[in-house]
């Protein structure tokens, strides 16, 4: 709603010099925020708070969003940051839940922006699981509070905190989903996951052993397991260099040819721009929160140029 965009304004928002904030009316009348400073601009989505854009000041655009991607309300939308959470693909116990989980497809509430001091801007959003829908209840039934900070600079750094209320520990699957836009995946490697065991989706979740760098020519499917380490994307022009915390696991994704004309939002020829790496904490590597504790994913990526 109109009305929805412009309150957020109102307690969110600011405009000083090049650095600048707002909120604005996005497809199917789902609010966005756009922030630019003298670092990097971006937009996100309030639902999901879903990131559509990263682009560092003298870079091109980091992040891959599909020209078919549909955006509507309570629909996953094809590219970006999609965050996973509370579960990873298909949930264990009831197949008719959304893969990925829930927290990609509501509505989330921004609690505070702020302009910081090396010129970076940072945006935090909430979803309080005790506030959602009764269907989400019904899914997720654990009272539960996930905060999600984003710093927009020459990093991108996106810190995702899950605070368990409960009287009891609760265990979750999570992902940061990132979409990266390269220029010919067929030309990319991806350095950092070399002798790590993996479990490959394409047959039936087999575990195999990573044997140097990783390079796209048909279907890749991937979770890398404990592999907290230095992730670097070479795409011939540039770098893309992911460092991450309480992440212990590493999926790497395209879905090649066929798997993509059957989605039918990847867009012309889509898969061939694009690969997610996403830091995870997935199938053994899922997270046990303790009572009264919490846990924080966290990830920057850096861009550096050839």
């Amino acid at each position: 709603m109109i009305s929805d965009v412009i309150k957020l304004n109102e307690e969110f928002s600011f405009h000083d010099g090049v650095n600048g904030l707002r909120f604005v009316q996005g497809e199917s009348d789902i609010p966005r925020v756009e922030i630019h400073n003298e670092q990097a601009s971006a937009v996100i989505s309030l639902q999901g708070a879903h990131v559509l854009s990263w682009q560092p000041f003298g870079h091109d655009e980091v992040i891959w969003l599909s020209d078919n991607a549909n955006f509507s309300r309570g629909k996953s939308v094809r590219g970006g940051i999609p965050v996973c959470w509370p579960w990873f693909g298909p949930n264990e116990m009831n197949s008719a839940f959304p893969a990925h989980g829930f927290a990609r497809t509501v509505l989330w509430r921004v609690i505070s922006t702020r302009q910081l001091p090396d010129g970076g801007t940072q945006i935090t959003f909430e979803l309080d699981t005790s506030k959602t829908d009764e269907k989400y209840h019904h899914m997720w039934p654990m009272a539960t509070l996930v905060q999600y900070c984003i710093t927009i600079s020459k990093t991108l750094t996106l810190e995702l905190t899950t605070y368990n209320h409960c009287e009891h520990s609760i265990t979750i699957g999570q992902a940061l989903h990132t979409y990266f836009k390269v220029d010919d995946v067929r030309k990319v490697s991806v350095f950092g996951l070399e002798g790590k065991e993996y479990l490959d989706k394409t047959v039936g979740f087999k575990r195999k052993l990573q044997s140097g760098s990783i390079t796209i020519d048909r279907e890749v499917d991937r979770v890398y397991l404990q592999t907290p380490d230095e992730i670097v994307i070479d795409d011939a022009k540039r770098k893309i260099i992911i460092n991450k915390q309480g992440s212990q696991s590493s999926v790497v994704w395209n879905p090649w040819v066929k798997l993509a004309e059957k989605m039918g939002d990847m867009g012309k020829d889509g898969y061939l721009k694009m690969l997610c790496v996403e830091s995870a904490n997935v199938a053994v590597d899922t997270v046990n929160i303790r009572s009264g504790e919490k846990h924080t994913l966290s990830v920057s990526y850096n861009v550096e140029k050839y």
